[in-house]
């Protein structure tokens, strides 16, 4: 009420000054003295001009007036229409202070967070036994000599000891086959891995004891879809059969440091999907040899998938040696947030070095080598410890087997069951028929031996990994999946990794941040595709129009998730594979960013539509275009260009990923400066006109960038009009001063636009909205200071960037490993920045412009979550340097010691510690969306769109390193540096928050949670606005309105991670009638200060009806699903709500029509 008390008054004042002005004009034309003079009705030719001139001024002044009434029109429009999607047409103008006051939002928003909503942070969890930030505190990581297991310590057993209890071995047959390292995916398959398959068939089918384990799908479904059916249904016969078990069933093994658990649960459903509709198999067990550092996300998503157990091996050797002294190897592994139990999966940790065999039969590889028959003498490999492998005969049978046996009773004292593992594989192993009867028949032979002693005490087989798992729940006498007795709890990851010495694995963290962010370009797009998609079929099948709907388009679909799924192997997204596979990676990734565009363009254009008769679709003919595009793999995208012309309207659509609604400033591109914008109901909005820069200090004549505030309603598409018109009040000005130390430079303006120049001088200046104040150094250009509006205080946050080289002894960084040559030096250039300010009504920036680096800083006046925070893009290029790694560091006063806190895969937040007994590389953790530093006071989160590595090595920092460039090799097999750098943009989002009163409790323990704001800020950042033009038509536009299909908002702690279109089960190029929708309740902070977030946000207790999410479809369908889809509860009454806890992630398959 009291702001439309304000327009009406506001409006009605500028209502008085019109008239007025109007009156006096009367006035003056009716007083003239010329006139008076000049009695009668004769008037002179000059005096008839005069009067002409005056009757031309009143008609301009009745123009203006009309067109003041006609914003006070507009405004009271606003207040009244509720269903208003955009802002109002009032003008903005300049507060006293300078800072610029936007037209309001019309619609009020309210924030109603249940008091039960924000319990779980606070809530009791009992301690685990293992917590991993303890076990860090309490080791001394000081790398003592083990003797022949180097890394560990003497094993030592009496004969007797398995008297009563014989020893199980199982013996597990693999072959690593990494989709893509020193050679691309196809290459790896024609050389190597399809001759795995085949001999696979002829030598498993040979004797019904022998056994093989698999786990990339990816290859899988190439060798199946190029056999014929009698191979397919051998294959499955062994499958059927418990002699091939396929484990985990991802797509790929994915790396756990980088990936976002979005493309983590895609590529575990793409591979789980493909399973069952080709073999009706359901994968039990996880493998996950060679990820370089395991997360705890992953154990919650294969629990979710309903796997019953789990394996690991790449961990730091002092946390192997840790867990094997105290029998700790195989624990339940339990989210740190889990109140009760309900996460508990059991793992297994690989207690040695590598998963190679002089590593897996038992604690020394000199001994375990002799076991590997590969080795045998005149074949290609060796042993480096100079003892080879010996065939195994009847003369030598006893004294092998009792050898092999020693090294199995010492493994088997490592662990808390007579039950023991015995993984026999390698890289791209059992290629060649050769090797099938070297390893099998010598293992047979002496497996018989031992069998047929019961002296030895011992039962060995070859078996599948969950027959391993399933003897251990046997001889424990537990159920599968349940926690034998007297088995540890542990909670938390198992980053950072180092395999030896000092040598640890935190540079992939970084390396080739090109393509990490790309990857994240692309998921966004594939989630956005997948949810336009499904609404589109859905609301096609619902007008009786499935058949003119390109349903064709699932096939771009399934490529993108394959190659979306494919990069998440732990060589691909890591940056550690080979040059000319990353290229193929890009140009996989690219064409299928290209795919699912044109997915969302054809599902906009159908959903758009006013009237869906006249809808028709032209393959050739496109009705939208892309928002941008992107000329090769390695290259950054160009937004498209809007041309306008008098001839008519341009439309824009704008497409909100988000999942709910959204009020955000929306930049594009066009040819002219006189540009109008108004909403699909005929609002002017107020636009920002701001140069686009040819170079640092050239503005481009021809492109303008041109900045609105649009309200976008969740998971929507909105329509815009754009105008080529001449000036109007609503088109405001950017004001760009340039701040150069080279007076000597000559700037020039474009017109319309202004720029002004002047010497840097070293006062801090500050850049200003509604929300925020920003103050930068006068030398430097880069941010020193953040204020809110909200409070006195300004808090220092200053960036600093900073460069590490590498060591000069002969292991040096790479792509894997970092190994800094020291504490990191101040980055520095000859000459001081080119610093550019740009001040306007809708945001304001300041660039600065170094050699190896851009920095923008933005911040949007707008109010909401968009408002609060700083938008900052570093653009980096590190071309020219050698061996050094690009960081951008944040000094602030905030006094977090010694504690920071990263994000694991955008899933859930790990709290870290930094250690000064650990050298400075182990202190590096990976960032996939964000990490925090806090005190009693503040928190300050650095969001980020692509995965880093991040640390806090002082109070008070935030370190992100940027982008490494490195002339070696770091001795890992890939057998190149890292010297293929692009000019990348990394994205961020700098958050900063109080901590309300009475909350000043900072997080203590193993768990702490983003607040409201922060995950929304998050979401923002991740998934842009899609701005959508629609291609100027011979024959005209047809009406076009908004799309948002919510009938109701989703509670605000909910995400909508996914809403897929399942594969038809006969033809796979189309989608079947059901819908796999995923939804994740976050976890919520609460003690810090809630702001409005711009949108209506109220949360339920976890509850949500599905039945009425949806305008204008029918739910025909509800039911409960595992993770990957495999598993179905029974289905639930369509108007059933369904129940998250927070922190859950819940699948449902459902039908909408």
């Amino acid at each position: 009420m009291k702001l439309k008390k304000q327009v009406t008054v506001c409006g009605g004042a500028i209502f008085c000054v019109a008239v007025f002005s109007l009156y006096l004009m009367l006035d003056r034309v009716q007083h003239d003295p010329a006139r008076r003079q000049n009695g009668g009705g004769n008037f002179p030719r000059s005096q008839i001009s005069v009067l002409q001139n005056r009757i031309e001024q009143l008609e301009q002044l009745l123009e203006e007036n009309h067109q003041i009434i006609s914003h006070i029109k507009d405004s009271v429009l606003e207040l009244t229409d509720t269903g208003a999607v955009s802002p109002s047409g009032q003008l903005p103008f300049r507060s006293a202070n300078g800072s610029w006051v936007l037209p309001f939002d019309g619609r009020p928003t309210f924030l109603s967070v249940k008091s039960q909503d924000c319990q779980f942070a606070q809530a009791h969890r009992d301690q685990t036994d293992l917590q991993m930030l303890d076990i860090y505190s309490l080791l001394k990581f000081d790398n003592v000599d083990g003797g022949v297991w180097k890394q560990g310590f003497e094993i030592t057993y009496e004969s007797g000891e398995w008297d009563s209890e014989p020893l199980q071995v199982f013996v597990v047959p693999h072959s690593h086959n990494d989709p893509g390292w020193v050679k691309t995916f196809d290459k790896y398959y024609t050389d190597q891995t399809q001759h795995i398959f085949n001999n696979m068939l002829v030598k498993l089918t040979e004797d019904p004891r022998r056994k093989f384990i698999w786990s990339e799908i990816s290859y899988f479904a190439k060798w199946w879809e190029s056999s014929d059916k009698h191979k397919q249904e051998a294959m499955r016969k062994l499958i059927l059969g418990g002699q091939l078990e396929m484990v985990t069933g991802g797509w790929v093994m994915t790396d756990e440091a980088n990936a976002h658990y979005f493309a983590m649960i895609d590529q575990l459903i793409e591979g789980h999907q493909w399973l069952e509709k080709n073999l009706g198999v359901i994968p039990r067990s996880g493998w996950a040899v060679d990820p370089f550092g395991h997360s705890a996300t992953m154990p919650y998503l294969l629990k979710r998938a309903n796997l019953t157990s789990m394996l690991i091996q790449r961990v730091h050797y002092s946390i192997k040696k840790h867990h094997a002294f105290s029998r700790s190897l195989e624990f339940m592994w339990r989210q740190a947030w889990d109140t009760e139990s309900s996460t508990d999966i059991f793992c297994h940790m690989m207690p040695f070095y590598s998963y190679d065999v002089p590593h897996t039969c038992g604690p020394d590889p000199k001994i375990c080598c002799q076991f590997d028959f590969k080795r045998l003498p005149g074949g290609r490999v060796n042993c480096p410890w100079k003892v080879p492998p010996r065939a195994v005969v009847d003369a030598n049978v006893a004294e092998r087997a009792h050898l092999l046996l020693d090294q199995y009773r010492k493994k088997s004292k490592l662990f808390r069951s007579k039950v023991l593992l015995v993984p026999l594989g390698d890289d791209f192993r059992f290629d060649k028929a050769l090797e099938w009867d070297q390893q099998y028949l010598n293992y047979q032979k002496l497996f018989d031996y031992m069998n047929s002693h019961p002296e030895m005490h011992v039962q060995a087989q070859f078996g599948t990994l969950t027959d391993y798992f399933n003897a251990v729940y046997k001889a424990t006498g537990v159920p599968q999946g349940s926690r034998p007795p007297d088995f540890p709890v542990l909670s938390g990851d198992f980053f950072a990794y180092a395999d030896r010495e000092d040598h640890y694995w935190s540079g992939y963290y970084t390396s080739r941040p090109f393509y990490k962010n790309l990857d994240r370009v692309i998921e966004s797009h594939l989630r956005g595709a997948e949810i336009l998609f499904s609404l589109a079929v859905a609301h096609a099948r619902h007008s009786g129009m499935e058949g003119r709907y390109p349903t064709s388009d699932y096939t771009l679909l399934t490529e993108a998730r394959r190659t979306v799924a494919l990069f998440q192997h732990h060589d691909a997204i890591t940056g550690t594979a080979k040059e000319n596979v990353v290229v193929d990676y890009g140009n996989k990734l690219l064409r299928s960013l290209q795919g699912l565009k044109r997915v969302i363009i054809n599902a906009a254009h159908f959903l758009v539509m006013k009237n869906k008769d006249v809808y028709r679709f032209y393959q050739t003919e496109p009705f939208l275009e892309t928002d941008d595009r992107r000329a090769t793999q390695d290259s950054l995208p160009q937004r498209t260009l809007i041309e306008l012309d008098q001839s008519g309207p341009r439309y824009l659509v704008l497409f909100n990923p988000v999942e709910q609604d959204r009020l955000c400033v929306v930049t594009i591109l066009v040819n002219s400066a006189r540009i109008r914008v108004l909403t699909e109901d005929g609002q002017t909005l107020p636009v920002q006109l701001s140069a686009q820069w040819s170079s640092a200090i050239q503005m481009s004549a021809e492109v303008f960038q041109a900045s609105f505030m649009a309200r976008l309603p969740a998971l929507g598409l909105a329509v815009f009009h754009l105008y080529d018109s001449a000036d109007t009040p609503m088109t405001l000005r950017s004001e760009t001063l340039l701040r150069m130390s080279d007076r000597g430079q000559t700037v020039h303006n474009v017109e319309p636009l202004s720029l002004r120049s002047q010497a840097a001088d070293p006062l801090p200046f500050y850049i200003s909205t509604q929300s925020l104040t920003l103050g930068f150094s006068g030398t430097t250009g880069l941010l020193e200071s953040i204020r809110r509006k909200d409070s006195p205080q300004e808090v220092k946050v200053q960036i600093q960037f900073v460069t590490y080289g590498t060591r000069s002894s002969k292991d040096k960084s790479g792509a894997y490993l970092f190994l800094p040559d020291g504490k990191a030096k101040p980055y520095s250039q000859k000459g001081p920045p080119v610093v550019r300010v740009v001040e306007g009504p809708l945001f304001s920036e300041v660039v600065a412009l170094y050699q190896h680096f851009q920095q923008t800083i933005r911040i949007h006046n707008v109010p909401g979550v968009d408002g609060l925070s700083l938008d900052v893009t570093t653009m980096v290029d590190i071309r020219e340097q050698s061996n050094k790694e690009l960081s951008m560091r944040l000094v602030t006063d905030i006094q977090s010691d010694d504690t920071f806190y990263t994000d694991l895969n955008g899933f859930q937040m790990q709290p870290r510690r930094h250690f000064l007994k650990l050298p400075l590389q182990a202190n590096f953790y990976p960032m996939s969306c964000q990490a925090y530093i806090q005190d009693s006071q503040h928190r300050l989160t650095l969001h980020s769109a692509q995965a880093l590595g991040v640390t806090s090595l002082e109070s008070g920092q935030l370190e992100v390193i940027l982008d490494r460039r490195l002339m070696q090799d770091d001795n890992r097999g890939l057998g190149q540096g890292l010297k293929d750098n692009k000019k990348t943009a990394n994205r961020f989002r700098f958050l900063l928050e109080r901590r309300s009163i009475g909350n000043k409790v900072v997080d203590s323990g193993p768990i702490s949670f983003p607040s409201l704001l922060s995950h929304m800020t998050s979401a923002f950042l991740n998934h842009e606005v899609l701005a959508l033009p629609v291609l100027p038509k011979k024959r005209g536009v047809p009406p076009l309105h908004t799309f948002a299909p919510l009938k109701t908002a989703l509670p605000c702690d909910f995400h909508l991670l996914n809403l897929r279109s399942i594969q038809h089960q006969q033809d796979t190029n189309s989608p079947s009638s059901y819908t796999a929708l995923i939804l994740h309740r976050k976890a919520l902070d609460c003690g810090l200060e809630t702001i409005n977030p711009g949108f209506n946000c109220t949360t339920t207790e976890g509850q949500l009806g599905v039945s009425s999410l949806f305008h204008n479809l029918d739910l025909q369908l509800l039911q409960p699903v595992s993770l990957s889809l495999m598993y179905s509860s029974p289905p639930l009454a369509n108007d059933t709500s369904v129940s998250l806890e927070p922190m859950e992630i819940s699948a449902f398959r459902l039908k909408l029509r």
